[in-house]
């Protein structure tokens, strides 16, 4: 079983930045991947990046690919999401999870999902 708690969020101006942390804990060395996700109300819930535990390979949703960057620090057992250029458009909450599937763009095949959080970009 392996825990998450997200932070960082908060309210930012369009053109700001935000990083996200999610501190992991328990079984983190037999997951293959942690991925951050995000969903806005009425809406479903969409990929942005994952990292793979092992490699440090990264994976971008292809719509953020410039503007978010997804690392990890596996002593800590951290994944943290840079974001700059924020637009309102990024508001949603961010989620992060944790997988054992080379799937990773999908959503349902992560588990462990943390309680989420809250990115809102004003214009």
């Amino acid at each position: 079983q392996v825990h998450l708690v997200e932070s960082g969020g908060g309210l930012v101006q369009a053109g700001g930045s935000l990083r996200l942390s999610c501190a992991a804990s328990g079984r983190t060395f037999s997951r293959y991947a942690m991925g951050w996700f995000r969903q806005a109300p009425g809406k479903a819930r969409e990929f942005v990046a994952t990292i793979l535990w092992s490699s440090r390979s990264t994976f971008y949703s292809d719509a953020l690919k410039g503007r978010f960057t997804i690392s990890s620090d596996n002593a800590k057992n951290m994944v943290s999401l840079q974001m700059n250029s924020l637009k309102p458009v990024d508001t949603a909450a961010y989620l992060c999870a944790v997988t054992n599937s080379l799937s990773y763009m999908n959503p349902r095949v992560y588990d462990n999902w943390g309680q989420g959080t809250q990115v809102t970009v004003t214009s």
